[in-house]
């Protein structure tokens, strides 16, 4: 485990944000852009990694171009809300692919995930076999997204 408490410096920040528009940057161009020489700023970005940070790297696809550009909203109800309740919850949502995001919410009610697939017949099915069939779904509602405007 990691603090979470890490303290960041300017420079820190320099490399956070230019990763954040190109994660693929070499560590030269990096450090040029930050204004570190190569070795400080490799020193840095191996502490960013180490210290949690920085959780990952991957490649950001365009979802249309996949066939996945249904984008869904589903709100989730939970029938039990003690801690070996949700636990069990969120163990069974982290094994569906379809769910790009689940988060509990403080409303009425406890989850909201989002669920990206090919179209609304595809969602119905990850719907009805899928997040329904988790432990302790009480309900759902769903949401379906007419257009995107941002998104990370």
């Amino acid at each position: 485990m990691y603090d979470k408490s890490v303290e960041l410096d300017g420079f820190d920040r320099k490399i956070l944000a230019a990763l954040a528009q190109d994660g693929r940057i070499t560590i030269t161009d990096l450090a040029r852009q930050v204004g570190l020489s190569k070795t400080p700023c490799q020193v840095r970005l191996k502490r960013l990694i180490d210290t949690g940070v920085i959780l990952g790297f991957r490649a950001i696809t365009d979802a249309a171009k996949l066939g996945l550009d249904h984008v869904a909203f589903a709100e989730v109800k939970l029938s039990d809300t003690r801690e070996k309740a949700l636990e069990e919850f969120n163990a069974g949502v982290r094994r569906i692919p379809e769910v790009e995001e689940c988060h509990m919410i403080a409303s009425s009610f406890d989850y909201l995930l989002k669920v990206r697939t090919a179209d609304i017949r595809r969602y119905r099915i990850v719907l009805g076999e899928k997040i329904s069939s988790l432990p302790h779904v009480a309900s759902t509602s769903t949401f379906v997204a007419m257009e995107t405007v941002k998104e990370r």
